[in-house]
């Protein structure tokens, strides 16, 4: 299930990437009294209570032409407008009501039916509080008074978020429907990609706002597998602000990432691996989630006999945290190799939801710690007692030991590698937890 997103959106030096800090409870945003310089695109989880969910802090959207800062928050707001499922709309008390707060707040108010909350920050003290009244006259309803210097009301703004949230929709999918997103940076060829899976031009529409969730899912079906491509929003826009604005194409993929089975991880051939490539590819790791590593526009290459083992060596120097992802090289355009991809989609999907029996697995277990004996901390060994599959999709294994804190990353790792040797696990990220006995029970 796809986590709403919040997107706070007001001119430069209000302190937006301050209140984001505070929401997400790190440090992530760069924070300096200086307008626009929030540069690095910024997206976080927070949250509430038992409710999660994705807050971005649009700062940083740069547009080239005159009266550059209100055309840049008017750009932050339309996407804001398309993309989060709440806006937070923040302004200054210091400052008062300035003529971009204005235009901001009448866009918002005439383009979107989005909820829209109001937070009025630097609210430091009594006296300020008292500075609040005038935001009434945007007409955005009740502002929120904020201090991201002292932390004062980030409680009152999360209450207020968490209580305009839209009713989660139960996903309609099967079981053993196979869901598949496809992920990457703008340009890389995922929508060329689609069209060529599914073997059909679908129409693109480039001018149709909306959430990830009015994504377009396509069901479809080969050699008697059930499949749905989950087609983020981001397939479907285009235009210059959308394919240069890095945490937008970010944002979609994390909610693509979270609804589907199998990550294709799509790579530009011609451009080789970039940055951005492994921030994506990294999101879809830390959700657990299978994948496979698509190199696209292989057809534009020029190569020789060693072409591909050279990318395929660069991927695994660049991926190193993705070892167990295989490799495919791929042309949209040619259909070259694309009759191999769904059935590595559906080995990777099975190794993603593969069970071990419990004896089996202590038996492999032992038999490693035979070979390679646990390690040691001051006189103290570990002491692995035995260990279970709590959980498939990706498979969690729980270790039940004498003192986790004994438990070396680098053994971790040695394990990993023993039950990929004995079991495969291709495609998919394996989880090792190490649990005292009496803190399960």
């Amino acid at each position: 299930m796809a986590k709403p997103v919040v997107a706070i959106v007001g001119r430069p030096n209000v302190g937006k990437s301050t209140i984001f800090n505070r929401m997400i409870g790190e440090r992530l945003a760069i924070v300096e009294d200086k307008p626009g310089v929030t540069r690095d695109r910024i997206y976080g989880t927070a949250e509430w209570l038992d409710k999660s969910f994705h807050v971005i802090d649009t700062g940083g959207i740069e547009v080239d032409g005159e009266d550059e800062i209100l055309r840049s928050i008017r750009v932050q707001a339309e996407l804001a407008m398309d993309e989060a499922d709440v806006i937070v709309f923040m302004t200054d008390a210091k400052a008062g009501v300035t003529t971009a707060d204005q235009e901001v707040a009448e866009l918002l108010y005439r383009r979107t039916d989005k909820p829209i909350i109001l937070a009025v920050n630097k609210v430091d003290n009594l006296k300020r509080r008292e500075d609040i009244y005038e935001f009434y006259n945007l007409g955005l309803g009740d502002p929120i008074p904020l201090s991201g210097a002292h932390g004062i009301g980030i409680g009152d703004l999360m209450e207020a978020i968490v209580k305009k949230f839209p009713e989660k929709e139960e996903e309609q999918y099967d079981d053993d429907v196979i869901k598949i997103a496809l992920i990457g940076r703008p340009n890389v060829g995922k929508s060329s990609l689609v069209n060529a899976i599914l073997g059909e031009e679908r129409v693109i529409v480039s001018d149709i706002a909306g959430t990830t969730r009015d994504a377009i899912d396509t069901p479809f079906e080969r050699d008697g597998q059930r499949y749905v491509i989950i087609d983020t929003a981001g397939m479907r826009k285009r235009g210059k602000v959308y394919e240069s604005t890095e945490k937008y194409s970010v944002m979609r993929a994390m909610q693509a990432i979270e609804r589907c089975d199998v990550a294709l991880i799509v790579l530009n051939g011609e451009q080789g691996i970039v940055e951005q490539d492994k921030h994506i590819a990294g999101y879809a790791h830390e959700a657990g989630k299978a994948a496979v590593i698509v190199v696209n526009k292989w057809d534009a290459v020029e190569k020789d006999d060693k072409t591909m083992q050279r990318f395929t060596n660069e991927i695994r120097d660049q991926f190193q945290f993705m070892s167990y992802a295989p490799v495919a090289f791929v042309s949209a355009k040619t259909k070259q190799r694309l009759h191999k991809l769904l059935p590595i989609v559906q080995h990777v999907a099975e190794q993603h939801a593969q069970r071990i029996p419990t004896s089996v697995l202590n038996d492999v277990i032992s038999d490693a710690v035979a070979v390679n004996a646990t390690p040691a901390d001051k006189g103290r060994r570990l002491k692995i007692q035995y260990a279970t599959q709590v959980a498939v999709k990706p498979p969690t294994i729980v270790l039940f030991v004498n003192d986790p804190e004994l438990m070396h990353f680098s053994y971790t790792r040695y394990l990993e590698n023993r039950l990929r040797a004995a079991f495969q696990f291709e495609g998919t990220p394996l989880r090792l937890l190490a649990r005292r006995k009496s803190d399960i029970e």
